[in-house]
Parts: structure tokens; sequence; C-alpha cells
């Protein structure tokens, strides 16, 4: 990947005070692709923008005074909800690159309100390709961040999902000058709402840790690893790409028992939720043919002719790629555990951060 990927950009995250958007603005600052002009993060949550502003600010008593001058920092917070079209349409004026992680993505709460669930992940997407279109902005790039639910569906997230994919991509042939592509990857293990903080959170209680049940299998993603892949997407995805990363996979009871090392805490096993999958699916066997190698990646062409051009898959899976596939041991999943610092000593104050 380039390393001057970000210099001079303006780069707007949607969602921005998320556990995928704290890391990358984290990154993003860091600059580590680059010097960006100004990274923006975008959400309605003003408590949450607040917090993140006084960490930024690196303040030890939060006061009133943090939010002035907003505008003229590399690092600014605009209040705004992708449910409304102006409200992005303002946000986007002058923006490179957005990236759209501003989501519902808790699969029962989508169940009990799925129109809440259209609004932000539906029609949030449409709004961001309308605002372009509509108002001709020069957005070069546009990375819409999805979810393994999103590969043959089975519940209201992983629909609404499903259909925000589809819209960026055919936002392609709405927005010729803008080009939008896709992320597409499991349970992230550390982020806000995930098993691992979860587990974590039962072993200081003493436990007993839940497991849903002994077959579940889940791809082992970190943050950096999510925010990896949107940094090759950006860097090499071309337009109705969808970027898939290659990850090692485990078996949740062996997370959980890597957890809890020597400890005297139990396990119980509660069945599996409602919407709930066995294993993660992120490409099916019908995206399979048109799916190609990009290094560390996946790349899932677009289905639509007019967006995918000349482009041919290689058909490079012959059949859906699964989180069952290959499957760690138990020394495997605590060494993997151990080296991405997702074990219960080494992550206490960033989950601290991740839940503010």
């Amino acid at each position: 990947m380039a390393s001057k990927l970000f210099d001079g950009k303006r780069v707007l995250i949607t969602g921005g005070t998320g556990s995928l958007g704290k890391v990358l603005v984290n990154r993003l600052l860091s600059r580590e692709m680059g010097d960006p002009a100004n990274v923006i993060v975008f959400s309605r949550d003003e408590a949450k923008q607040y917090f993140m502003r006084v960490v930024y600010e690196q303040k030890t008593d939060a006061t009133d005074e943090v939010i002035y001058r907003n505008f003229q920092k590399k690092l600014q917070f605009w209040i705004g909800d992708v449910r409304d079209m102006n409200s992005v349409a303002s946000a986007l004026r002058d923006v490179d690159i957005v990236v759209n992680a501003a989501a519902m993505k808790q699969v029962p709460t989508c169940e009990y309100y799925p129109y809440e669930a259209v609004r932000t992940n539906i029609e949030g997407a449409e709004n961001i390709v309308c605002a372009i279109q509509k108002h001709n902005l020069k957005v070069q790039t546009v990375v819409g961040v999805s979810t393994d639910k999103a590969c043959k569906p089975v519940n209201a997230m992983g629909m609404t999902k499903a259909i925000q994919e589809r819209i960026f991509i055919q936002g392609n042939m709405r927005c010729p000058n803008t080009r939008f592509v896709g992320v597409r990857y499991g349970n992230v293990l550390a982020s806000r709402g995930s098993v691992v903080p979860l587990f974590h959170q039962q072993i200081h209680n003493g436990g007993p840790v839940t497991i849903t049940t002994p077959d579940m299998t889940r791809f082992l993603l970190s943050l950096h690893d999510a925010v990896d892949t949107v940094f090759a997407a950006i860097a090499g995805g071309q337009p109705g790409e969808i970027y898939v990363p290659r990850a090692p996979a485990s078996r949740i009871v062996d997370v959980a028992a890597a957890l809890i090392g020597d400890r005297p805490i139990r396990t119980v096993v509660t069945g599996i939720r409602p919407g709930e999958k066995i294993h993660e699916i992120m490409v099916s066997d019908e995206e399979a043919n048109r799916t190609v190698e990009r290094g560390k990646w996946y790349a899932i062409l677009p289905m639509l002719p007019e967006v995918r051009g000349e482009r041919n898959g290689t058909g490079c899976l012959t059949k859906e790629y699964s989180s069952n596939d290959t499957v760690l041991c138990l020394e495997g999943t605590r060494k993997l555990l151990q080296e991405r610092k997702l074990m219960l000593e080494d992550v206490e104050t960033f989950e601290k951060e991740l839940l503010r």
C-alpha cells in the first residue's frame, strides 16, 4: 500500500466515534499512510464526540473551551446524521475520502427495530451517493463498511447491509467521478459488543463464561486488521469491488478457554441466538467465481457489467469462504490472541476506552 496514500487528503468517517472509527482515526493521525489535511469524525452522538475530543486534546479536566476552533484543527468533529441527506451533503463538501462506518450493527436490535436498521444502513448509504450526485461533489473515494452477515443474510442487520453494498456498487454508475468500494469482514474481536470484551467481563466477575453452541466458529480479526482492510480497499480497490480479509478462524469455545487460562471459571452453553449463524461466511458460493486474490485479501468483483467492465473473476475460490474452512487448535488460538494483544491483561485499558 502506498505510504503517501492520505497525503493532503480530507478524510471523513461516518460513525467515527465507534470502535472501528477510533482506531481508524488513530491510524490516520499517526501518518503511517501519509499526512492527511484533515480527519473529520461525523456522528450524531454529542457525548461520544465530546469525550473523544477531550482525549485528543489531552485534557485532564474536561472543559467547554475544547470545542472552540474545531474547524481550524487537523482532527475535526461534525455533528450530523447519515439519515439526513442535507446533513450528509453539508459534511461531504470538500472531502476527498469517505469511510462509511455508521451502522446499526447489533443483530437483536435490528430484529426488534428493522426499519431503524433500514434508515441507517440503507438510507444512510443512499444519502451519501445522492449527496455526491445531486451536488456534484468532488469526493474521490467512498468505502462502505459491511459485514459477513450481508453474505447469505438471515437477519435484518445482514439484509440491510447487503442492500447497502448494492447501493454503493451502483453508485459508481450514478457518480462516475467517484470510486465506490466496500470492505466486508466478520466480528471484530475487540470491538464494542463483540465476544472478547464480553468474555473478559464475565471472567472479571468470576464467571460463568457463556457459549452459545460448542460448534460455533469465528474469524479472528482485530480492529487493526479491519483498518488494514479499509486501507487496502482505498489503495487498490477498483470500482464496485468488496475487499474481504483472508483471516484465521477458531472455535469460540477455544477462544473462551484461551482467555480463561488456568482460572477456576466454568463455561455454560446457552443456545444459539435468533438470527445468529454457527459459522461466519464472508464469500458465498455465488460470489466465489467472481472473486480474485489481492495480496492478503480477496476482492469480490461487482455483479453489474456496467461497473465491472472488462474485469473477470479468476474463480480463485471454488466454494464459499467460511470460518469453518480452516480452524486453529486451542494452542494456535491462544498464540494468535497473544500476538494481537487480545488477552485479558493486554486490553483492559483499551476496552475501557472503547466502552466509554
